[in-house]
């Protein structure tokens, strides 16, 4: 007897998933983002400018991250691959989602918790402790940096990305703006067939996007939402 296949559940990520986790939210007010500015942490050009600063800020992150803990909307979106095909595109460079059990997971703007070469950037590492430090090197013998997406590079993983949210059945956007491109256009990819919906108390102009559902509310209390609509369209 063949095993029933489980609807495809595709879920986008953003700051908002994890900000309950105490994970600080991508930029404050005036653009900055904890005090400094863009493009001095989280481009190339800043990297070359101030190595150090760059590592530091991240160090710091890392620390947040490691202290952290899954929330009851990253355990919810672990629960639910009971009866759905989970398939999670973040664009957190935390590891909550795994932590919380979640077994497809890609983050397209990187991870906190490894290392790349800078000379190869195939050669990514595990870090196991807090700190990456100038004199950390690859096998190559160049500096490591974060294994992180920055400003004005490219998004290696987008394509696949787009691969997995056009099998959905279901497409779901939590805690994201839609601001932050390409990720943001991630949202057209699923057809007009496809039930779509969008979890954030503040929610981004999605005008554009039809057969879609607003849930104006943090994570974890949306998912709840959200878990209560998909059972009435899988009884349906």
């Amino acid at each position: 007897m063949k095993a029933t296949k489980k609807p495809v559940l595709a879920v986008l990520t953003g700051a908002g998933m994890s900000a309950e986790s105490g994970i600080s939210t991508f930029r404050g007010a005036g653009g900055l983002w904890e005090g400094h500015r863009i493009e001095d942490v989280a481009s190339p050009e800043g990297w070359y400018r101030n190595r150090n600063l760059v590592l530091h800020f991240y160090n710091l992150r890392r620390k947040n991250v490691m202290e952290a803990k899954p929330n009851a909307g990253h355990l919810i979106l672990a629960e639910m691959e009971k009866d759905f095909d989970v398939r999670i595109v973040t664009q957190n460079v935390d590891d909550l989602h795994e932590r919380a059990g979640s077994s497809q997971v890609m983050h397209i703007h990187g991870e906190i918790r490894k290392s790349r070469s800078t000379i190869d950037p195939s050669l990514v590492y595990d870090i196991n402790r807090v700190e990456l430090n100038e004199g950390d090197i690859c096998e190559k013998g160049s500096q490591l940096r974060p294994h992180i997406v920055w400003f004005g590079e490219e998004v290696p993983l987008i394509g696949k990305a787009v691969e997995w949210i056009s099998l959905a059945d279901f497409f779901v956007v939590v805690g994201t703006s839609l601001l932050v491109y390409p990720a943001a256009g991630l949202i057209m990819v699923p057809g007009s067939n496809v039930k779509k919906f969008v979890i954030d108390p503040e929610i981004p102009d999605v005008s554009a996007v039809q057969n879609i559902e607003l849930i104006p509310e943090k994570a974890s209390t949306g998912l709840v939402l959200l878990r209560n609509r998909l059972n009435t369209f899988c009884m349906a």
